[in-house]
């Protein structure tokens, strides 16, 4: 009977932990982590405390209160406390390093110092709250406490960590920023212009602004377009695409596009013999078009760009751009596919450009479920590397 007994007390002890783990997967417990859990104290409550104290010591495994928890609160990287009459009972590791190894036991008011976060780390709230802090561990660095009851009259405190979500807010502030900037400068060009040419002026200066406001409504245009493509492919990063694409026929067709704007030799080098992948036709072009493009504008006058295809493995295949140009100082290359990021603002502008060709073609690879590599040394050129799954036969 004690054996029975003891394995009744196994059984709930991994249902209540089953529990915990759905809580702190939530985020809050819900309703199927508070029966779990609740089924786990049960069956411990039920069980007569002197069979309790007889078994539990019989036994060689018998775990300390609270282990199971702990261990489980442990795989998690997000720091996690329990807290029982606003004492830590529980902290896990990523908890301790953030907050001190000693706050196990402590008022969780002293091991949270925060104004924010006192009133709902003293209070007895029946629902889950949520409060955002900054400065806990570096000083700019925000988070959120979710502060969640649990069956037991205990507290589930998460902390989760928003830098990355502030970061992509701030690049989405950034984004509309750039954007608005590169469209301002031209359209105050193109309206300063139409002013002008609403007084008199001589045919030749009326010729030559003409040029110059037909100059700036295509690159309004060029940027548009590439905002709307970009913003087509980032719909479609998690379709996959499955069409069959030989590089070889396409990366003619981009040779002759780019012809009579190149001036320059382009060689293709065919190392990876059969060159199909797997991929979509349209985006893989426009992907090439870009890479082609920049390393005609950054290359050196005379120098040839080599599309090299390389075989990296039997399911992998890897496209080289190759430019002998100026080159790229180390610093600047871990943003180059950062939307309007520029080395030279003035020089891009002069060579032309939207400033989102490179983050088109990473979004692209990104889609392709591929990869894409930049490595430049300053004096000698630049080399893009883009690897692709091949094409199952």
């Amino acid at each position: 009977m004690t054996g029975y007994r003891h394995t009744r007390a196994i059984m709930a002890s991994a249902v209540a932990a089953l529990g915990v783990a759905a809580a702190l997967w939530a985020g809050a417990p819900s309703a199927a982590a508070l029966l779990a859990l609740l089924a786990g104290v049960a069956a411990f409550a039920v069980m007569p405390a002197g069979d309790s104290a007889r078994a539990q010591p019989a036994e060689p495994d018998a775990k300390t209160p609270g282990e199971d928890e702990s261990r489980l609160l442990a795989a998690f990287e997000e720091p996690l406390l329990v807290v029982r009459e606003r004492r830590v009972v529980i902290a896990n590791p990523a908890a301790k390093a953030l907050l001190g190894a000693h706050i196990e036991g402590s008022d969780v008011r002293l091991a949270i110092r925060h104004p924010a976060a006192a009133e709902h780390l003293a209070g007895d709230d029946s629902a889950a709250v949520r409060t955002e802090l900054v400065g806990l561990g570096d000083l700019d660095r925000p988070w959120e406490m979710i502060v969640a009851p649990l069956p037991d009259g205990s507290r589930l405190v998460r902390l989760a960590d928003q830098s990355q979500a502030r970061a992509a807010e701030q690049m989405r502030v950034d984004f509309v920023a750039n954007a608005s900037h590169e469209l301002r400068t031209p359209l105050a060009t193109l309206l300063g212009f139409l002013e002008t040419l609403q007084e008199d002026v001589d045919a030749e200066t009326r010729a030559r602004f003409i040029t110059i406001m037909s100059g700036e409504a295509l690159r309004m245009r060029d940027l548009l377009d590439d905002l709307m493509s970009l913003s087509r492919i980032e719909a479609e990063r998690f379709a996959a695409p499955r069409d069959t694409v030989d590089l070889l026929p396409l990366i003619d067709e981009v040779k002759d596009v780019v012809k009579p704007l190149a001036g320059r030799k382009v060689v293709v080098e065919n190392e990876a013999g059969d060159a199909r992948v797997t991929g979509d036709r349209g985006q893989i072009a426009q992907m090439l078009n870009n890479l082609v493009a920049n390393a005609l504008k950054y290359g050196r006058a005379g120098t040839p760009i080599r599309i090299r295809l390389e075989d990296a493995g039997p399911d992998l295949l890897t496209v080289k751009v190759i430019d002998e140009g100026e080159g790229i100082a180390a610093e600047h290359v871990p943003r180059l596919t950062e939307r309007f990021y520029r080395v030279d603002a003035g020089r891009s502008r002069q060579v032309g450009g939207t400033g989102l060709g490179l983050s088109i073609v990473k979004h692209i690879v990104l889609r392709h479920r591929g990869r894409l590599d930049i490595d430049s040394v300053v004096g000698k050129g630049t080399r893009v590397s883009v690897t692709l799954p091949r094409a199952l036969s």
